[in-house]
């Protein structure tokens, strides 16, 4: 049970990332704004690419509501409704839900392709506030099923802290991506010109907070590490390693102008820091060195 629910929490978290992928290269309005419909049909016919890559994604969606009610149903008959596995799980599928009404939201309204509107930034910042939420219920779905139960979510003040941080540097780092898909640079001396100009999209003034938040949240997540060190070792090293590669990995995408693979990558990396993030806050330490 461990393991589906281990594999439930990967796929979505491959879902998350295609989803980036279908924002990155302009594909969101590839159904048009139908929904759930493709341009008024179930199975488009001899689609474009950018009618390929959302149809895609729609479908995996599809199929990650399909896993979710089943490790629910699992759940639910192997360990009872009332166990706290359960429960994460129910929240997860009601995020999943609002993941869907979210996406479709931005589908119907046209909020995609090339729209550069303060409602998509912020239904893009509610989108990945609920993606963080759902994989955090999803990953407590695991550890409450360990042979030790998890201790309450969330433990302590400076836990609550770390996520508030990684929550603000997630959203800074969705309308940053949309600044640069919407506005690429030619180099880095002209995105910064970009950035800088009176008059700027507001997309554009506010990407350039990114960078320094997330340092901000580094500096705090490897405080907050090496305080937990002796009690839980392992969790706090991969806290310490995954924050000293994401923000490599911010230099690397900031230097090489955001292609669309480094901000998957990059994207990927958030969400393994988030996960580990919540594995760090909720096992009793004793529980990390077994």
């Amino acid at each position: 049970m461990r393991r589906f629910a281990w594999f439930v929490l990967a796929y979505f978290v491959l879902v998350a990332l295609w989803g980036a992928y279908v924002r990155a290269t302009g594909s969101g309005a590839g159904c048009g704004s139908h929904w759930p419909l493709c341009n008024g049909e179930v199975l488009p016919q001899s689609p474009s690419t950018a009618t390929a890559i959302e149809f895609f994604h729609r479908a995996t969606s599809g199929f990650a509501g399909i896993l979710i009610v089943g490790l629910l149903a699992a759940l639910g008959r192997r360990v009872g409704w009332r166990h706290p596995a359960t429960r994460a799980a129910v929240v997860g599928l009601v995020l999943t839900v609002v993941e869907a009404l979210v996406g479709a939201g931005l589908v119907k309204f046209e909020l995609v392709a090339d729209d550069p509107s303060a409602l998509r930034a912020l239904v893009m910042a509610v989108h990945l506030l609920n993606t963080y939420l759902l994989l955090i219920y999803l990953t407590l779905v695991p550890l409450r099923l360990g042979p030790r139960p998890t201790r309450s979510w969330l433990p302590d003040g400076a836990f609550r802290t770390a996520f508030a941080g990684m929550a603000l540097v997630g959203v800074s780092g969705a309308i940053a991506a949309l600044g640069d898909t919407l506005f690429p640079a030619g180099s880095l001396r002209e995105g910064l010109r970009q950035d800088l100009t009176p008059g700027a999209h507001f997309l554009l003034r506010l990407r350039i907070f990114h960078p320094f938040l997330a340092v901000g949240l580094g500096i705090g997540l490897v405080w907050l590490a090496r305080q937990r060190t002796e009690t839980a070792p392992k969790p706090a090293a991969w806290v310490t390693g995954l924050v000293f590669t994401q923000l490599l990995a911010g230099f690397v995408n900031l230097a090489l102008l955001a292609p669309v693979w480094m901000q998957i990558l990059h994207l990927a990396l958030a969400y393994g820091l988030l996960v580990s993030l919540v594995v760090f806050a909720s096992r009793p330490p004793a529980q990390f060195d077994k």
